[in-house]
């Protein structure tokens, strides 16, 4: 065996009484804060960032924060290694007992298995690691410690390969067993590389070392600790005993359960506590920071992909605005309801004389009113066909902007997380709400048109061409009556060019300024229809972790945690 490097005193936090409160505060707070933080975009490096979260949540609830609200519990010490090392075996020839399955199937251990002796129950009874692992009482175990044999870190399970590194997250102490085999692989120096990164106290098991090769193993391994910061880190040696089952014999194990026994005593066991969490609050520092980092990535990347789906709107709302300005509205039924309104015989058939003029007619503006019916009906359907194909339209070229080739960092992602099914019935019944909406602005249009018709708002316009505007306006409204100015209205907006000119005859200027006004109206409604398209993308950007000050908090928690260690 190889003895420690010296002693360390434990000071700061145990140099108090159950930590300072202050302290134990900070440390649940970052812990709920860490457990709330998200990584939605998958940008480079969040594959990173999701797994130090994970450790680091870990790290915080199942060690920081148990060991901050109970200082004289037990050190936890947890036995870990790759498949084969002979963690089982050396825990039950530690006891002297089988307390943890051992044998030659792999994986051996399914359920970890953590030994305290019976009088420190009371003091482990509220870790929450004892809600994954199987709780053994133990005489033998040296009061003031508690032995975790953990699954193997390279277990074909992936549920035990997660286990092992959540346990180690939680100990006090690591106790790391391998062969003279298998020291070499590099799965366990990975696994201690991250144990000194974040403070973690060490020892170490070198089993099956036959005595010929025992130098120049233990040389080399010696080395290797060197390398990696661990040169004051305990070595045990065990020797290849050769093929046996069972418990190895206490001669050979003796020195590593002398180690415990000693190390078990309050004042080495307050030492080992108070340099683990030493090491584990100063490296949250770098940590936090690293996961603030990310998550600023996070944020920084939905202010792309939001700017991203600006650029991917533009030309579609374009279109929109064009395509109804061009009188694309009118196209199909609405310009075929035209035709059959203005034949011979048909109800609008001679409404304005060649002179321009109203032509007198039996028919009453209520009946036109009626036969008009339908052109609002296929005007309006028309309306609503075309806002949900600039909906469409605008869909189609944010997903190309979210997932093609040039497509900005978590754009495919954000492309899967807006949801495709059921956006055309949405679609749909957005676009026929606005189209009826707009129609029904037909009346209000129809009668600000009469009144513009009608009145002598021009001071230079002689009192005889006033009342004969208001005649003009008075025989419209006779002809078509109110309703059917508004359906002539609605159809001229959409681009019947016949409707346009037949309501400038009858109400000269004002007919015109009806058309237009409608016309801008609907054109507003297609460019708020990619709106709404635009808005439905957002929504999955419209989260905490992509908000701009999402980093901010975790900031503010690693500045206090700074101020109190």
């Amino acid at each position: 065996m190889i003895a420690p490097g010296g002693t360390d005193v434990a000071e700061g936090v145990l140099a108090r009484p159950l930590a300072a409160t202050s302290l134990l505060d900070a440390v649940r707070d970052l812990a709920r804060d860490v457990a709330r933080t998200g990584f939605p975009l998958e940008i480079p490096g969040v594959d990173k960032a999701r797994a130090s979260r994970e450790r680091l949540v870990d790290q915080l609830s199942d060690h920081l924060v148990p060991r901050l609200e109970e200082l004289s519990a037990p050190a936890i010490v947890v036995v870990a290694g790759s498949t084969g090392a002979g963690k089982s075996t050396l825990v039950n020839s530690l006891l002297g007992a089988e307390v943890t399955a051992a044998g030659v199937l792999r994986p051996t251990t399914r359920r970890p298995v953590l030994a305290h002796h019976p009088d420190d129950a009371d003091l482990l009874a509220h870790h929450p690691v004892l809600e994954s692992v199987e709780v053994v009482a133990h005489e033998r175990v040296p009061r003031g410690i508690a032995l975790l044999d953990a699954p193997d870190l390279d277990s074909v399970l992936e549920s035990n390969r997660a286990s092992a590194h959540r346990l180690l997250e939680a100990a006090d102490l690591w106790l790391f067993v391998t062969t003279a085999a298998r020291y070499g692989d590099a799965l366990p120096w990975q696994v201690l590389q991250g144990a000194v990164d974040r403070g973690a106290s060490i020892a170490m098991v070198l089993n099956r070392v036959a005595p010929a090769s025992l130098p120049t193993v233990r040389g080399d391994l010696l080395e290797r600790l060197r390398t990696y910061g661990l040169q004051g880190a305990p070595l045990f040696v065990v020797p290849d005993v050769g093929p046996h089952e069972g418990q190895l014999a206490a001669p050979v194990v003796a020195p590593i359960m002398r180690w415990l026994t000693m190390l078990a005593g309050p004042d080495r066991a307050r030492t080992v506590i108070g340099r683990t969490l030493r090491g584990s609050l100063g490296a949250l520092r770098p940590w936090v920071d690293e996961l603030a980092e990310a998550v600023q990535a996070q944020a920084d990347a939905a202010t792309v992909l939001a700017a991203e789906l600006d650029m991917a709107v533009d030309a579609p709302e374009q279109r929109a605005r064009a395509a109804v300005h061009g009188g694309a509205v009118a196209d199909g039924a609405a310009r075929a309801r035209w035709t059959e309104l203005t034949t011979a015989g048909a109800p609008l058939a001679g409404v304005v004389r060649p002179s321009g003029r109203v032509r007198g007619s039996r028919r009453s503006g209520r009946s036109r009113s009626e036969a008009l019916a339908p052109l609002v009906r296929d005007v309006t359907s028309s309306a609503a066909a075309n806002l949900a194909a600039a909906g469409a339209y605008a869909e189609q070229s944010m997903r190309i902007h979210l997932s093609g080739i040039e497509a900005p960092a978590g754009g495919p992602s954000l492309d899967a997380a807006w949801p495709a099914e059921g956006r055309v019935e949405s679609r749909a019944r957005t676009a026929h709400e606005a189209a009826t909406g707009w129609a029904a602005t037909s009346n209000e249009i129809a009668r600000a048109a009469l009144v513009r018709a009608g009145e002598a708002g021009d001071p230079v316009r002689s009192a005889r061409e006033t009342a004969r505007a208001v005649r003009r306006a008075a025989r419209a409204e006779r002809a078509l009556g109110e309703d059917g100015l508004a359906a002539v209205a609605l159809a001229g907006a959409a681009g019947v060019e016949g409707a346009r000119a037949m309501l400038t005859d009858l109400l000269g200027a004002a007919g015109t300024w009806a058309c237009d006004e409608l016309r801008d109206q609907l054109a507003e409604r297609a460019a708020a229809q990619v709106a709404h398209e635009r808005a439905s993308a957002a929504e999955v950007l419209d989260q905490p972790d992509l908000a701009d000050d999402a980093a901010s908090l975790l900031r503010l928690r690693l500045a206090v945690l700074k101020g109190l260690t």
